[in-house]
C-alpha cells in the first residue's frame, strides 16, 4: 500500500480531459487519431507519465550500465536495428517511436493478460501501461511484472481504486525504497503527475 495518502488532483483530471476531448469511441475502445488511431490510454500514459518521467536524448549516447547505445526515451533498437554512435532523431520522431513501442510492447500484452482491459477506466489503463513500461509486463516469481501484479488482479475483479493503490508497491530498487520511485508511483512532484494520482483522478 502507498506510503502517502493518494489524492485526486485537478492537474491529473485536466490531463485525462485533454486526451478524452480528442478521443473517439471505435469498436468499444477510445481512440485518438495520430494520423493512425492510437488507444486513448496509450496517449494518456505517454503524455502524462512516460515522457515527463523519462529523459529525452536526440543524439545517441553510450549507456555504460546497459553497455549499448540508446536514443530518444531509452530506445536501444530503431526499426529492429541497434542504435549506433552518431544517430540522431527529432523530438517528433522520438514521439512516434515511443507511441509505437508503448502500443506494441505494453498496451497489447496488457490487453491479453487482463480480460476486458479496454473497458477499464482510462486512467487505470494508462497507469497500468506506464507501470509496465517502467517495471515490465511479465516478471519473475521474485519480481512480478504488471500482468502478475496485485494491481492487475484487483483490476480484473473490478476493484479499481484498490488497483490504483496497489501500483504504488513498485517503489524499490536494489531492495530499498527509492524516493524518486515513491514520487513516480504515488503523487508525483511539483512538475510531474504521479501514477496513482492519475489513476484515482479518473475514477467516478
Amino acid at each position: 500500500m502507498p506510503i502517502n495518502k493518494i489524492k485526486s488532483s485537478n492537474r491529473a483530471r485536466n490531463a485525462i480531459a485533454a486526451v478524452m476531448a480528442v478521443a473517439t469511441l471505435v469498436g468499444g475502445r477510445y481512440m485518438v487519431a495520430k494520423p493512425e488511431p492510437v488507444p486513448a490510454a496509450v496517449r494518456l500514459a505517454v503524455d502524462a507519465e512516460i515522457i515527463p518521467w523519462e529523459g529525452l536524448v536526440l543524439t545517441s549516447h553510450w549507456d555504460r550500465y546497459a553497455k549499448k547505445y540508446d536514443i530518444c526515451h531509452g530506445d536501444t533498437l530503431i526499426n529492429g536495428r541497434p542504435v549506433t554512435a552518431g544517430m540522431r532523431r527529432t523530438k517528433a520522431e522520438c514521439y512516434d517511436i515511443l507511441i509505437a513501442r508503448v502500443v506494441n510492447d505494453y498496451y497489447k500484452p496488457l490487453t491479453r493478460c487482463i480480460a476486458g482491459f479496454d473497458g477499464l477506466p482510462i486512467s487505470l489503463q494508462a497507469s497500468l501501461i506506464t507501470g509496465a513500461y517502467n517495471f515490465g509486463v511479465n516478471g519473475t516469481s521474485k519480481r512480478p511484472g504488471a500482468c502478475q501484479s496485485s494491481a492487475a488482479r484487483f483490476a480484473r475483479a473490478g476493484e479499481y481504486h484498490t488497483a490504483c493503490l496497489a501500483l504504488t508497491a513498485f517503489n524499490k530498487a536494489g531492495g530499498k525504497v527509492v524516493q524518486g520511485l515513491v514520487n513516480r508511483r504515488e503523487n508525483g512532484d511539483s512538475q510531474r503527475i504521479g501514477e496513482a494520482e492519475l489513476c484515482v483522478s479518473g475514477l467516478q
